[in-house]
């Protein structure tokens, strides 16, 4: 699915640099959702590299996972830090990666 003039990347395995982002929403994740998550581990992502957005599938517990859909604006002389756009809630593993909102 393409939004803009960019285009999601394939899904591929979260790295130590995608959960740092995906700490740094935690709290709005936590906010949106009125939930508190002592298991929160980025498993899988795709982004557009030139709009510097971000999809992430995120295991919370058990067999629970919640989509993250995340932005980040880079091109600034001060970056912004990444801000939550929306979530999904009530995932599991086998759901597939795709965007939803952006």
């Amino acid at each position: 699915m393409a939004t803009g003039m960019g285009e999601w990347s394939e899904t591929k395995d979260a790295t130590e640099e995608t959960q740092k982002i995906c700490d740094q929403v935690k709290g709005q994740v936590e906010k949106q959702t009125g939930k508190n998550y002592g298991v929160y581990t980025a498993v899988k992502y795709r982004e557009i590299v030139d709009e510097q957005s971000f999809l992430f599938k995120v295991h919370v517990g058990g067999e629970d996972y919640i989509h993250l859909m995340v932005v980040q604006v880079t091109g600034t002389q001060v970056p912004s830090p990444p801000s939550l756009s929306d979530v999904e809630q009530h995932k599991t593993g086998p759901n597939p990666l795709v965007p939803f909102k952006i």
